[in-house]
């Protein structure tokens, strides 16, 4: 059987865009990276009982059933220098060809019918510019605005979208006759979701409203279609509410007050009548799970639901341990676990009592698979591709560090010889707050298949181990590291093929952080390389699209008021400790990490002489490993690869 190589993940496909009609029909979207034009490409595919194929091709992020016929967005023809916008197309399910359906004046996130002639639209809006000017002047004006940006909120950019200052995700009233764009929401409302009610023909929105500095505590309002009346539901205090529903004749929500765990504490799932009155949760007392998938992967592109109502259940996925599951809430309370094995649940649909989730099974890429009862039968085959290469199978224990029971993880090299030495690498998640699992993960079975072990565990702040566990603050760099270095001595007990004189570590995110910290605390490790990181808890408080809050939430502190304690976290504090020759990995538009950290690292290891090498990524940001263009997700892991081959392998 063939290896994985560098470039397999050429050849994969990633799922997407999930849509069960009221008949049981799909639709799904089928992504696959174009390394020439460097970017990706999807497909629309229908399956029902009795048919599989393609419906269209070259479709965008957008589909969904209207009745009988599909709507889908794609960009028909290739244009250059034109304002946003999103194109919509019909098509018949049965095949045929595909007609306009209409032009959105703006990036389309989500588009639902309420009658007829209306539909409720969710885009990316910005106010347009100079619009009092005519329109040969307004183009001119507009051309000159180009060597400008003027920023008068916080936060004034966001990773993977850019500049934000003033620019809003707003809903609006489409009327498909007419092309009437009504507003619903005002112009400094940032709207995270909504939910339409037809027998109310009224909408719920959860959302932000901000001019100079956007709040952590969203709210939901209750609008009137006909109308546009607004009212304003739920909790009198600070909430986050992180989803809303209409559930029978009452309101469901989930979210959390933020005051035991911070930014990422765990939801809950609440009720309340339509006029926001007799709220009360749901979920258990003694819930100690989180409301959401969490698990680590790099073979995922796009996405899909990730909670949904349909009759008297709501379904929502969480994160236990390692894996993700399905669930159900009814309005009493009980849940039940729809999907039961493990791996991660990446999105579904439910419609009718039918469900069906796109999975992360074993050591297989993405598929469909229809849950019926405990079990599930895959619908698709369309990455039969890793059938051809062997797929190493990573081994799991249980170990223990600071007085706690963790899982580790170790992926053995392709024709494992226990006699024989074997360089390693320590691989550290993001987040925090999210997981390493049993799933398939590209690069480290490109690393395996290139002779190294490599290792991975969820230390403390990891998700899935209950909240007490999982909440980090002012711990970071601390218990975290201490976890990670007694795995990696259990690891070097556990398999003495690991040559300890040839350890690598490497992480992005949280990850990159942890890489920079361990390097200024130890020097076990050959080589190293952090991506995306942050070194530099003072200056990441003013520069990310998230510091501003996530700082002084996570460290307790800001630059006024704690900026010791700050420095006291900060891994560049600690750079003159430093011996590990180190890459570091950043790109020019990740707002979430900024560059700026990864330059202070390169430049105090450089200044204290330790072998080090920045490679900066034009036009990419915080998600490169996951959903990069092809070429620079091809250069980011040869970039690693050469350094560890260098540094490792000799040894």
């Amino acid at each position: 059987m063939k290896s994985i190589a560098l470039k397999t993940f050429l050849e994969y496909r990633f799922f997407g865009g999930l849509c069960l009609s009221d008949e049981g029909k799909m639709i799904y979207r089928l992504s696959r990276m174009n390394e020439e034009k460097n970017r990706y490409e999807g497909d629309l595919w229908f399956l029902d009982e009795e048919r599989h194929f393609l419906l269209a091709n070259k479709v965008g992020s957008f589909a969904m059933w209207d009745g009988s016929r599909v709507l889908f967005s794609a960009k028909r023809e290739e244009e250059e220098n034109k304002e946003p916008h999103t194109e919509l197309f019909t098509i018949d399910p049965k095949g045929g060809e595909a007609l306009p359906f209409a032009v959105l004046p703006f990036a389309l996130q989500d588009f639902r019918r309420i009658d007829k002639e209306w539909f409720l639209v969710l885009g990316s809006w910005e106010a347009k510019k100079f619009k009092h000017l005519p329109e040969e002047e307004r183009k001119k004006a507009l051309e000159d605005e180009k060597n400008y940006e003027v920023f008068d909120e916080i936060p004034f950019w966001a990773n993977g979208v850019g500049i934000t200052n003033k620019k809003r995700t707003r809903l609006f009233l489409y009327n498909i006759r007419t092309k009437d764009l009504v507003p619903v929401t005002d112009e400094y409302t940032e709207v995270y979701g909504f939910d339409f009610s037809e027998k109310r023909r009224e909408v719920l929105v959860n959302g932000l409203s901000f001019t100079d500095k956007a709040p952590l505590f969203t709210h939901i309002e209750r609008i009137n279609l006909d109308t546009l009346q607004v009212k304003e539901i739920g909790f009198k205090g600070d909430f986050a509410y992180r989803d809303v529903k209409y559930f029978g004749d009452e309101i469901l929500f989930s979210g959390s007050d933020c005051k035991s765990g911070g930014v990422n504490q765990d939801d809950d799932i609440y009720l309340m009548d339509l006029n926001g009155e007799n709220i009360r949760k749901i979920s258990p007392e003694d819930w100690d799970v989180s409301l959401w998938n969490s698990v680590g992967s790099d073979v995922r592109y796009g996405g899909g639901k990730q909670t949904q109502v349909d009759g008297q259940f709501y379904y929502f996925m969480t994160t236990e341990g390692g894996s993700s599951y399905l669930n159900s809430i009814n309005k009493e309370g009980t849940i039940n676990r729809i999907s039961k094995n493990e791996g991660s649940v990446d999105f579904f649909d439910v419609n009718n009592g039918k469900i069906v989730c796109c999975a992360l099974r074993e050591q297989k890429l993405q598929e469909l698979y229809l849950i019926d009862g405990d079990e599930e039968k895959a619908l698709t085959a369309q990455n039969k591709i890793l059938e051809e290469y062997e797929v190493k199978k990573p081994e799991e224990f249980s170990y223990f560090s600071q007085g706690d029971e963790f899982t580790g993880y170790v992926l053995l090299p392709k024709e494992y010889d226990a006699k024989k030495k074997y360089p390693g690498i320590l691989a550290i998640h993001g987040g925090p707050k999210t997981v390493y699992g049993s799933v398939f993960y590209h690069e480290m079975q490109f690393f395996a298949a290139e002779g190294y072990v490599v290792f991975f565990t969820n230390p403390t702040g990891s998700d899935g181990l209950g909240r007490v566990r999982s909440d980090i603050r002012g711990k970071y760099g601390f218990i975290d590291y201490e976890n990670l270095m007694d795995f990696t001595d259990e690891v070097l007990k556990r398999y003495p093929a690991v040559n300890s004189d040839a350890l690598g570590v490497m992480g992005g995110s949280y990850g990159g952080f942890m890489t920079n910290w361990i390097i200024g605390h130890t020097n076990r490790f050959a080589a190293a390389a952090s991506q995306r990181s942050i070194a530099n808890w003072v200056s990441q408080f003013g520069i990310t699209d998230i510091g501003y809050y996530f700082v002084d939430d996570q460290q307790g502190a800001t630059p006024w008021n704690g900026a010791d304690v700050l420095w006291e976290h900060s891994p560049l504090k600690y750079a003159d400790q430093c011996k590990t020759p180190t890459l570091f990995i950043h790109s020019d538009e990740d707002y979430r990490c900024h560059l700026s950290c990864g330059l202070q690292m390169f430049t105090a290891l450089k200044y204290h002489g330790v072998d080090s090498r920045l490679v900066l990524f034009h036009g990419e940001n915080h998600e490169l490993s996951r959903s990069g263009k092809p070429k620079g997700r091809i250069r980011r892991l040869r970039e690693i690869y050469n350094w560890f081959e260098k540094y490792l392998k000799q040894n």
